[in-house]
Formats: structure tokens, sequence, C-alpha cells
């Protein structure tokens, strides 16, 4: 054989083997990471982890999806069946993962950090469980974050400053936890976010400015907390929403004039049990999407708006709870 065929087929041989012994050594990183996760579950009336065992390849485990090209998982989708137990830190040694499926189990304790390893990460459902602690700041490193939902647990603390680099964030669920605080400024820099829920917390403070930033959204659910102070006018300049609930808070001051204007593509909207004052906005009429308007037991005066009539009594509800002069 000529010297440099001789010499190139080694070098390719040598890389093959390169490969393939890196690519043991990842699916070995993927399945101790697993066995770790089971390790952690004490609780499987169904038995769905049980199987979890070398009798048959991790990619083909329940739950587990594993990509093609590399064998590494990249789906964990272990809803609804009925588990209980803690997450395992290894958890953040699933490098290929894109999305994590938790949600309608019964897992306690803490988030660990170590989620913040999953870079690929895309999708996060961890609702329906008993999860306690902080938020974890360092969430922050699943920079391709689009959905995080965590809502219906036990979370308590404040949401971190690092939740707003998550620039590719559209929806975030952070309803009916203990989480405490205000919201931090950083949450405006989420030019992505299309959906915001963080009602039923003890969330406290004023809005910050820079939440008039959120240009893309459509969702601002933050009722049933203790936010108080006035609404920076900015956010009344977000013409994308289509739900604005700030119910049951300690909310004051006066609804802008234009606000049914500003708000051209509002569904829902409601204020009620707040403390605003002032008379009902006559441009509300303008608003011709509207199909929930609540504005009870708040400080307004003056007349209801005789353009309101044409709305159906769900929509009119409030003349029960409103002071006329």
């Amino acid at each position: 054989m000529v010297p440099w065929l001789s010499f190139s087929v080694h070098i390719i041989v040598l890389v093959l083997a390169c490969n393939i012994l890196a690519a043991s050594g990842n699916n070995e990183t993927d399945l101790l990471a697993l066995l770790k996760f089971k390790a952690n579950i004490n609780g499987d009336p169904l038995g769905v982890v049980h199987s979890w065992n070398s009798t048959l390849n991790f990619c083909h485990w329940h739950g587990v999806t594993c990509g093609r090209r590399h064998q590494r998982v990249t789906v964990l989708d272990l809803q609804s069946l009925k588990l209980s137990g803690s997450i395992s830190p290894h958890v953040g040694n699933l490098s290929f993962l894109r999305e994590l499926n938790l949600q309608n189990n019964s897992f306690t304790q803490a988030i660990p950090p170590q989620i913040g390893r999953l870079h690929r990460l895309q999708n996060l459902f961890m609702q329906n469980n008993s999860f306690s602690g902080e938020i974890p700041p360092n969430i922050s490193g699943c920079s391709n974050l689009v959905t995080f939902q965590v809502q219906n647990n036990q979370l308590e603390g404040s949401i971190p400053m690092e939740l707003g680099f998550l620039s590719k964030v559209q929806i975030i669920h952070l309803q009916r936890n203990n989480l405490t605080g205000t919201i931090p400024p950083s949450v405006g820099n989420l030019s992505s976010l299309q959906a915001m829920y963080a009602s039923e917390n003890n969330f406290f403070g004023r809005f910050p400015h820079s939440l008039g930033q959120l240009m893309n959204l459509t969702i601002w659910d933050l009722s049933t907390n203790g936010f108080s102070g006035t609404i920076p006018p900015s956010i009344f300049n977000l013409s994308s929403i289509v739900l604005f609930d700030v119910a049951y808070n300690q909310f004051e001051g006066s609804l802008p004039s234009e606000i049914g204007n500003t708000f051209p593509n509002i569904k829902f909207l409601s204020i009620s049990f707040n403390n605003f004052t002032g008379s009902i906005p006559i441009s509300i009429s303008n608003a011709s999407n509207i199909v929930r308007l609540q504005l009870a037991s708040n400080k307004l005066t003056g007349k209801v708006p005789s353009s309101l009539g044409k709305y159906p009594p769900k929509i009119a509800s409030f003349r029960t709870f409103f002071q006329q002069s």
C-alpha cells in the first residue's frame, strides 16, 4: 500500500474510533443520569420507572425519547404518572434535553439548580406538584427556554432577577405558589414574552416601568396579590394585550382616558377589588372585542358611560358595584 494512503487510512480509523468512544461515553452519561433520577423516586404505583433496567436500551424506556443522530436523551416526559420523590441533581447531565415534563405528579423538595446546565432545554413543565424552595437563579442558563411552567406548587422566595435573561421565553406560569417580593425590572427585557401568569401569590410593591417594554405581551394575569401604587402608563400602551387582570390587589390611580384605544385587542379586562379612582373612560366602548369587563369594588365615581349599554350583562355586571355621583 502507498505510504501516504496507509497513513490516511490509519487517521480515518483513529477518528472513527474516537467518535465511537465519545458517543459511548456520552450515552453512558445519560444512562447514569436516568438511573440517578430513578433512585430519587420513592413512589411509583404504576411501575413506570421500575421498568427502567438493563433489559432494554434506555432510549426505549417509558417516557424517554432520544435523538436519532446521537442517541442522546432529548425528551423526558413523565407527566401524570403518580410519581413521588425528589428530582436528582444529575438531571443536569442530560445535556441534549429539550423538554422536561413532570407535571401532575407528587414531586417534592427544591428544583435542583443543576437544571440551569440544560442549555438546550426549550420546555420545562413542573406544574401541579409539591415543589418547595426558590426558583433557582441559574435557570438563566437555560438560554433556549420557551415555556416555563411551575404553577400549583409550594415555591417561595422572589422571582430571581436572572429570569430576565431568558431572551427566548414566551410563556411563564407562576400562579398559585407562595412567591413573594415584587416583579424584578429585568422582566422587562423578555422581548419574546407573550403570556405571564403570576396570580395567587404573595407579591407586593410597585410595577417597574420596564414592563412597558413587553411589546409582544398578550396575557397579563397578576391578580390576587398585594401589588400597590399606580400602574405605569406605558403598560396601558401594550396594544397586543388580550387579557389584563390585576384584580384583588391594592392598586390606585385612575384608568387612562384612552384605554379603549391603546388596548384595541382587549377581551378580558379586570381591575376589581383595588383602590382605583376617577371615572370610567368613555373610550372603553371602542374596545369592540371585549367580552368581560370587571370594575367592581373600587372608588370610581361619575356616571357609567351610556355607550356601555350595548354590552351584554356579563360585561356590564359592574354596575351594581359602581358609585354614581
